[in-house]
This record gives C-alpha cells, sequence and structure tokens, in this order.
C-alpha cells in the first residue's frame, strides 16, 4: 500500500515473481466514473471509494477461501479502508512503500501509462494514515531492495498480502 508512485505496481509485479504469485492492481477493480473522475484532476472521496473497496474484498475473500496466492497493489491510504481489506490480519499483512513526496511525484511525473495526474499526489498525502502494524519500507530503494526488504519481513504462511 501507499500513495501514487511509491512504487506498488513495480514493487509488487516483482514481489509476486518472486514468490511465483499472482499479481493483482487494485486499480483494475475501480468503476470507469472513479477513473475518469481521477484523470479529470478531481481527488476520490469516500463514497466514490465504496464500491471499489467492496470489489476488492470479495477479491480478497475469494484468493482466501480458495488458498490462492495474490500480491496485491493497493493504495489503501486510510486505516478504515485497510480494516476493510484485511479479512484475516494473519493471512493479509500490509506492505507499506513509504515515499518521500519528491520522489512519488518524479514517478508520476514522467508515467505516461496511468490515470493518476501528479497534481493529486498532494490529496493522497493529506489522506495518508500511515499504519502502524505494516511492513513499512522505504519505497525510495531500488526495486530489488524494497523485494528484498519485504521478503526479509513477510510471515512464511501463504497468504496474499496487500503490497
Amino acid at each position: 500500500m501507499g500513495v501514487s508512485g511509491a512504487g506498488k505496481t513495480t514493487v509488487g509485479r516483482q514481489l509476486a515473481a518472486t514468490l511465483g504469485w499472482r499479481f493483482v492492481d487494485a486499480d483494475v477493480f475501480h468503476p470507469t466514473r472513479n477513473v475518469e473522475k481521477m484523470r479529470a484532476g478531481f481527488a476520490l472521496s469516500d463514497a466514490d471509494r465504496a464500491a471499489w473497496l467492496d470489489e476488492l474484498r470479495d477479491a480478497i475473500q475469494e484468493w482466501l477461501a480458495t488458498d490462492t496466492d495474490v500480491v496485491l497493489a493497493c493504495s489503501a491510504l486510510k486505516a478504515r479502508y485497510r480494516i476493510r481489506l484485511r479479512i484475516d490480519p494473519d493471512r493479509v499483512p500490509v506492505v507499506y512503500l513509504r515515499a518521500p513526496f519528491a520522489v512519488a511525484f518524479k514517478r508520476l511525473a514522467t508515467r505516461t501509462d496511468h490515470f493518476m495526474p501528479p497534481e493529486l499526489l498532494p490529496t493522497q498525502y493529506h489522506t495518508l494514515e500511515e499504519p502502524r502494524d505494516a511492513i513499512t519500507v522505504n519505497a525510495d530503494a531500488p526495486p530489488d531492495r524494497v523485494v528484498a526488504e519485504i521478503l526479509h519481513h513477510l510471515p512464511s504462511t501463504r497468504s496474499p498480502h496487500l503490497g
């Protein structure tokens, strides 16, 4: 989890490949209206995120029920979002990619394949409630070092991860 530009997709894909697990980006669960709202430069409200969180929770329940190993890249910026998604905290650890604003902004500014404009990044930092019960790693490090740090701290149980 983390703000846009923290490296959730890059790190998540590499982590999933290392583990031999499936990678899923939570952005694909956003309704079209949410994507268009962000693309137009407007931050999402809690009401906008409600259906998205419901879809994610349903997917996580399915992965848990079928013992499907997944690395899920998801912003999950607020504590109540993470509580909603952590159906089984023992099987769904949270990895927080802590990124300095300048790093995240630079990454967003150079990205051409995403709907999140860099101008919305301050709203994400304003919304962010840093987790106290997560594996926290410095997202400013190279992706292979971030993945190594995550692997060092992951519990040894098979489970989908929010990361």
